[in-house]
């Protein structure tokens, strides 16, 4: 798990640190460029403008090394926490609001597939009844909560007049 973040990482520094040492060689003037071919070779210095962009590119590199640093350690948390079975219940209160953070950021239809189980503490936490209705129900809303819940609405229409009164 956690060798194998190690192990990215190392590479990825190593990488980054042979382009500086590039880089610091081309300041000191020992680089240049080699243009044409084995019959034709026309030695250059590095054009001032060139040194810069790679100059930038280096700090490019630099960044994309702590990004991807960061986002793989994240990403081997939750690996580690599936790969165990952690339960919601054991996590810090602070991976728990990253948690129903991420269940705003994703579409319902993905996260039924994906869950099968899901702790008590989180339904219990997300119901608030004060914000169900507020004063106005009718059939029409009556009949939208049915289908948000997933419930039928389906009546005897002879009976019921199909809420008529209702409205």
């Amino acid at each position: 798990m956690s060798s194998t973040l190690f192990k990215d990482f190392e590479e990825r520094s190593q990488e980054v640190s042979k382009y500086f040492l590039f880089l610091k060689n081309l300041e000191q003037g020992s680089i240049k460029l080699s243009l044409g071919n084995q019959n034709n070779n026309k030695i250059k210095n590095i054009d001032s403008h060139l040194e810069k962009t790679l100059k930038a590119t280096g700090f490019l590199l630099l960044y994309n090394l702590v990004e991807a640093t960061m986002r793989n350690a994240i990403e081997t948390i939750f690996d580690d926490f599936q790969n165990k079975n952690v339960s919601f219940d054991d996590v810090k209160d602070e991976i728990k609001k990253i948690i129903v953070q991420n269940f705003k950021n994703k579409s319902t239809d993905n996260l039924i597939q994906v869950i099968n189980n899901i702790s008590v503490d989180i339904i219990s936490a997300s119901f608030d009844k004060q914000k169900l209705f507020s004063g106005n129900i009718d059939a029409r809303k009556i009949k939208e909560t049915g289908e948000t819940y997933g419930f039928s609405c389906q009546t005897n229409n002879r009976k019921t007049r199909d809420g008529s009164d209702l409205l």
